[in-house]
C-alpha cells in the first residue's frame, strides 16, 4: 500500500503551497522552471517530452493517472520533467492499454510529486507574475531552507539544455505507429520514391519522426551539433529542426548549422524550437514569454483561417525583428498575437510554433507535414 507524506512546493519569490506525496525510495528535493499545461488529456505525453527538461510541470485538469501508463505513448525514451504539481492523482488506474500507474511510474524513475493543492489558483499566479523557478520536496518541508537553494538554481533565460537531450549519435527512423484514421481517412501524398529527411535533434518528440515515417520518408537523425559536411553528406531531400528545452538564443551551433544550409537552399521545415533556430539564423531574435504557452487548445492562424494547436514553449520569436522581406508570417497566436509561424516567399524555408504532430492535441495542422514533402518534391523535380 503506498504511504501518504507531506510534501512542499516552494516558488522563488517565497510563495509556498503544502501538499501531498507518495513515499519513494528516498525523501527528494528537485528544482526547476515552474509551468503550467492546460490540456485535459495527454500527461503520459507531457512528462516525457524533453522540450519539458529542468521544468517542474503543473496539470490545471483536477485529476491526472486515471488511464495509467503504456509503453507506446512516450514521447522520449525517458521522463524528461523535474518534478509533477496536480490537484489529485488517481492511484486506481484503469485502461486497456495500461501497463503501469502514473504513480509507479514517477517512483521508477525518482521523479518527485506534490498533489492535494489547488492548482488552478498557483496558475493564475503565475499567469500574474510570470513562470518562476521553484521546489518540490518531500526531504524538508522548512520553506526559507528551499528558498535559498531555488536563488542558487539558474534561469532558463540563457541556458542551452539541449545537449542534455539530443542524441549521441545518429540511427534511422521507421516507425509508423499512428492511428489507422491517419493511414486511411485521406488521400495522402503518393511517393514514387522515398524522401531523405535529416531531423536534426534538438530534443525531438517520437511522434513527429512516426509521422515523417508514415508519410513514406527515410528518416535519419543526427545530434544537434553535428557538422554541416556530415548532414551534407547524407544527401538530403529535407531538413526537420526539431523542438526542444531551453533558451534557442544560445545554441549556437545549432544557429550557424542552419545559417550555412541556408546557402544550400534544401527544403526546411522547423518545429518550435526548430521554428526559433530558423528564424535566428534568417537574423531575427527571440524574447522570453512571461508564463509561455503550454496547452493543446492554443488557436493560431491568419485571416480567418484558424486551427486549434498543442503547443509548448516559453520562448518566441520578435515580430519586430523580422525585418526581410522574403520572411511573412504566416501564423499567429490568436490568444496574444506572437508570431506563431512564418514562411520565405523566395526558398523553401517554414516553420511553426506549435506541435503539428498533436501528441497530445488536435490534428488540424496535421496538414504541414504533407507541405514540407510538396516543397520536398518541387525542389527535387527542380534539382533533376
Amino acid at each position: 500500500m503506498m504511504k501518504r507524506i507531506p510534501a512542499i512546493l516552494v516558488l522563488e519569490d517565497g510563495t509556498y503551497y503544502k501538499g501531498w506525496s507518495f513515499k519513494q525510495k528516498k525523501p527528494a528535493i528537485t528544482i526547476g522552471e515552474v509551468v503550467f499545461n492546460t490540456g485535459m488529456t495527454g500527461y503520459q505525453e507531457i512528462i516525457t517530452d524533453p522540450s519539458y527538461f529542468q521544468q517542474i510541470v503543473i496539470f490545471t485538469y483536477p485529476e491526472i493517472g486515471n488511464t495509467g501508463v503504456n509503453n507506446q505513448d512516450v514521447e522520449s525514451r525517458n521522463i524528461s520533467i523535474k518534478g509533477l504539481v496536480a490537484k489529485n492523482i488517481c492511484k486506481i488506474s484503469s485502461n486497456w492499454r495500461e501497463q503501469e500507474s502514473l504513480v509507479k511510474y514517477l517512483s521508477r524513475y525518482n521523479i518527485p510529486f506534490i498533489f492535494g493543492i489547488d492548482t488552478r489558483s498557483l496558475t493564475q499566479y503565475l499567469r500574474q507574475f510570470g513562470t518562476m523557478n521553484g521546489c518540490i520536496s518531500t526531504d524538508t518541508l522548512n520553506y526559507l531552507d528551499l528558498k535559498k537553494k531555488i536563488s542558487k538554481a539558474p534561469r532558463m533565460h540563457g541556458l542551452d539544455l539541449v545537449p542534455h537531450v539530443t542524441t549521441q549519435k545518429i540511427y534511422p527512423w521507421s516507425e509508423k505507429s499512428l492511428p489507422i484514421w491517419y493511414l486511411t481517412d485521406k488521400s495522402r501524398v503518393q511517393l514514387d520514391t522515398q524522401l531523405k529527411v535529416i531531423v536534426i535533434d534538438f530534443g525531438v518528440k517520437l511522434n513527429i519522426l512516426r509521422r515523417l515515417a508514415t508519410l513514406g520518408c527515410n528518416v535519419t537523425v543526427v545530434p544537434a551539433q553535428t557538422p554541416l559536411e556530415n548532414i551534407l553528406a547524407y544527401k538530403p531531400d529535407g531538413i526537420l529542426l526539431s523542438n526542444g528545452p531551453g533558451d534557442p538564443s544560445v545554441v549556437y551551433y545549432g544557429i550557424q548549422t542552419v545559417k550555412d544550409l541556408l546557402d544550400h537552399n534544401v527544403p526546411i521545415f522547423g518545429i518550435c524550437m526548430g521554428h526559433q533556430i530558423l528564424n535566428l539564423a534568417l537574423n531575427a531574435k527571440t524574447f522570453k514569454l512571461k508564463f509561455g504557452h503550454r496547452g493543446i487548445n492554443h488557436p493560431s492562424g491568419l485571416e480567418q483561417q484558424v486551427e486549434i494547436t498543442s503547443q509548448n514553449h516559453g520562448f518566441a520569436v520578435d515580430l519586430q525583428s523580422i525585418f526581410q522581406s522574403s520572411v511573412r508570417v504566416t501564423h499567429f497566436n490568436l490568444n496574444d498575437t506572437t508570431i506563431a509561424g512564418v514562411g520565405h516567399s523566395q526558398s523553401p524555408y517554414f516553420s511553426v510554433q506549435y506541435h503539428p504532430e498533436s501528441s497530445p492535441g488536435p490534428h488540424d495542422a496535421d496538414y504541414l507535414f504533407e507541405n514540407f514533402l510538396e516543397i520536398m518534391l518541387k525542389s527535387k523535380r527542380k534539382v533533376n
